[in-house]
Order: C-alpha cells, then sequence, then structure tokens
C-alpha cells in the first residue's frame, strides 16, 4: 500500500490502533459545568457491595429488557459476536450472542476471553494512583526524573501524562510506524522503541493547554511505573491489581500472541490485507505494540469485579485517593486519571485489532456494565472510513461494543450520552 494509501486507511478513524474509547469522552471535556461528573464522591466511595450482585438473577422483566435491548442493536453492530454483563445492587444478568468463530459457526459463549484494548490503561492508571498513595511518587512529578529525551518533559507532569493534556504525539499517528504495523502485525515492540515513534512529532501543544488521545502518554506512565516499583509491568500488575481482587482471568501477554482458552477469533479491516468483503482474523497478532495503553486480556466476570473496584476504590485505593481520581474530570464529561467519565458513568472502552470492550460503571446507582465483541469495526454513518458491505446508514458511526452497551444503559434507565445536560 502506498503512503497516501495508509493514510486513506485511517482518514477519519479516531479508534484506530489506539484502543481510543476515552477519547470519544473527553472531546468535549473543560467546559463550564455547574456539577461535576460524580456527583457524590464520598458516597461512591462508601458504596457497599451486596452479595446479590454475584448470587442473585435480575427479576425476570428487567433481564428480558434487556435481552430485547441486546438483540434490537446486534443487526446495527459489525460483530460475530458478543458477551455482555451487568451487576447491580439488586442482582446480575450476563448473556452471549452470535458466533465467537464464523468458519465453525461456534457459540459466542460467556466467560471468553478477548483483548481488551485501552481498558488497560485504566489500570496502568490504578497503578500510578496506588503508587502517589504510597508516597513514592508525585502527580506533580516531572517525567524527565524518570525517562530522558521527552520534548517539554521538564514541564510534562505525571498527571499530565495520565489526563492526555501533556502534548506528547501518539506514536499509533506516526507513519513510519503505521508503515510496518499495518504491513507487519506480528512484529514485536518494546517500549523504547514506541516513545522513538512518537519523539520526532512532539510536542503538538504546551502541556496542559488542550486535550490529545495519545497512547504514548501511557506508554511513559508505564516506563515509570517500572522504574519505581523494581518490577515488569507484568509483574506489577498482578501484584498490585490481579491478586488483590481475585482476578483469575486477566492477564498481561507480554509478547505473546497466545490468548488463554476459551476466546472468540477476532476481525478487523486494519492491516494491509483487510477489505471490507473480507476482513483480516487479527486473533493472534502481536499486541505488544499497544504495551501499558492496551495490550491487555480479561474475561466478563473479571471485568465485571475490577469495573466496580475502579469506580468506587475499594480494594485497589483509599478514600483519599480515590477521590482525586473521581473528581479529575474535567467538567461535566472528560477525562481524567486513566478513565474518562461521562454522565456519572466513569470507565472506558478498548479496542484491539480484532476485539472491541466496554467496561463503565455507573456512579450514581452502583452499576457495572461489560461488553466485549469479537470485533472492531465500526457501522452507520461512519463518513468515508471503511465498513462492511451490509453496513446500516441510518444510524450514528459506532464501535461494536459501544453501540450494545448504550442499547443496554437505555434498557437500565440510565443512559449513557456524549452530550452534557443543559
Amino acid at each position: 500500500m502506498t503512503k497516501s494509501g495508509i493514510s486513506k486507511k485511517i482518514t477519519g478513524r479516531a479508534t484506530l490502533l489506539a484502543a481510543t474509547a476515552g477519547a470519544a469522552l473527553c472531546a468535549s471535556g473543560g467546559a463550564a459545568a455547574a456539577q461535576a461528573c460524580v456527583a457524590d464522591p464520598a458516597t461512591v466511595i462508601a458504596a457497599a457491595p451486596t452479595a446479590a450482585m454475584t448470587q442473585t438473577p435480575l427479576p425476570d422483566a428487567l433481564a428480558e429488557k434487556l435481552d430485547v435491548a441486546v438483540r434490537d442493536a446486534l443487526g446495527k453492530a459489525a460483530a460475530p459476536g458478543f458477551i455482555v454483563g451487568v451487576r447491580t445492587p439488586e442482582g446480575h444478568w450476563s448473556g452471549a450472542w452470535g458466533v465467537a468463530d464464523p468458519a465453525t459457526g461456534a457459540p459466542m459463549e460467556v466467560g471468553m476471553h478477548t483483548r481488551i484494548g485501552s481498558i488497560t490503561k485504566t489500570f496502568t492508571g490504578t497503578l500510578l494512583m496506588q503508587l502517589v498513595e504510597a508516597g513514592k511518587i508525585s502527580l506533580d512529578d516531572r517525567i524527565e526524573t524518570y525517562v530522558p529525551g521527552v520534548p517539554n518533559g521538564d514541564k510534562i507532569t505525571l498527571r499530565h501524562l495520565a489526563n492526555m493534556t501533556s502534548g506528547v504525539s501518539s506514536y499509533t499517528r506516526a507513519e513510519p510506524f503505521l508503515e510496518v504495523f499495518l504491513e507487519h502485525p506480528q512484529v514485536v515492540y518494546k517500549p523504547e522503541q514506541l516513545l522513538a515513534f512518537a519523539i520526532p512529532d512532539s510536542p503538538v501543544f504546551e502541556p496542559g493547554e488542550a486535550f490529545d488521545y495519545s497512547n504514548t502518554n501511557t506508554v511513559l506512565l508505564g516506563m515509570v511505573i517500572e522504574q519505581v516499583t523494581g518490577m515488569p509491568i507484568g509483574d506489577a500488575l498482578k501484584t498490585m491489581v490481579f491478586d488483590k481482587l481475585g482476578l483469575k482471568n486477566t492477564v498481561w501477554p507480554g509478547d505473546s500472541t497466545e490468548i488463554p482458552e476459551p476466546f472468540p477469533q477476532g476481525f478487523t479491516l486494519q492491516g494491509n490485507a483487510a477489505t471490507p468483503e473480507n476482513p483480516s482474523n487479527a486473533t493472534h497478532w502481536n499486541p505488544s505494540w499497544g504495551w501499558t495503553a492496551g495490550e491487555m486480556i480479561s474475561n466478563l466476570d473479571d471485568l465485571l469485579t475490577y469495573g466496580r473496584a475502579l469506580g468506587t476504590g475499594q480494594g485497589l485505593l483509599g478514600e483519599e485517593a480515590q477521590e482525586v481520581r473521581l473528581t479529575s474530570f474535567p467538567e461535566p464529561m472528560g477525562y481524567g486519571i486513566g478513565m474518562g467519565c461521562t454522565g456519572g458513568w466513569v470507565g472506558h472502552t478498548g479496542e484491539l485489532p480484532g476485539y472491541n470492550t466496554t467496561l463503565f460503571y455507573n456512579t450514581a446507582h452502583d452499576i457495572t456494565v461489560v461488553v466485549q465483541g469479537n470485533s472492531d469495526i465500526r457501522s452507520g454513518d461512519c463518513a468515508d472510513e471503511d465498513v462492511l458491505p451490509d453496513n446500516p446508514t441510518d444510524v450514528s458511526c459506532s464501535s461494536p461494543a459501544s453501540r450494545i452497551f448504550d442499547a443496554v444503559s437505555v434498557a437500565l434507565g440510565h443512559p449513557f450520552s456524549m452530550t452534557p445536560a443543559e
């Protein structure tokens, strides 16, 4: 593919290679508002989990309403299959729809592992806040203290990196990176190599002056975490998050292309070999390019457990540290320390070629929702972006898991809206 062809393939796609999900949350961030995105952080932090969240099915009427919402949205979402789960104080609900492997017709099943993309950023942000809470670092530390050679490194703070206001360009927009990745998705990258792709295009603005969703920010935070903890990032995640929450099916794959069984096949239009008529199977593409910005793997139960801990801080952070995190969003919606917030929903979406995931926690009603899809192909009115041949044009452009999550949020009576209230 020519350079112009690569450019055409990525133009207009905010989510390309970034698992950008939080990017949409903060496009309007920073606007003045009378009310914070999380209305009452203290109540959120203190909310006690109920036994029903994991032991009692939701009432039949609500379960049917959720099932209908998912089924109505399936035809407008460009993925072979989905897994969806909900936990509320009154009970839990989950299900799977579609196929895990179109070649064999194997069904999608609850419990399957998928790549979770930029939801990884929330884990990195959690490690960062744990180190802040322990007094080992400060959000006001300059990145040059840990990683030399970053343009404006004497002015960029760890907070700037965490909330995407550093001005460091994303390596996933760098043409030299894209030329290699789109043609050779099995290449293994080290974080220093990823940073090197971003340096020539940085800074894109002065620290704190604007928002720009950059994977480089979270890679830099991962480099800091490794230095401060003295552990490889996978070990830090296991010790500081997985073990604390009992996450048995959440994996840091490192350089491995393997996914724990069971898992669905994942499909994408990214890469030079893909066409709308014949998407590429990206199941075993190497995830190392995502590093602490996007390479983790998990399943539904682990994500539901983690999603509530992310929102409340329980099991991960003390009250003061969690309050800092829940008040870190530009108002009334925006991107804070490794996660986004809109309408009281905090969390992230995640995308790696072949997979799309949403994880959100409703801080007003103690509800956790997770959606996993085995495609990252968007659908709807997506301008000149590549879409599938049977693409619906009567709906707005959306990633697969996001479309299903939106429908579920409406069925729950707490719509996830990207438009702030007047």
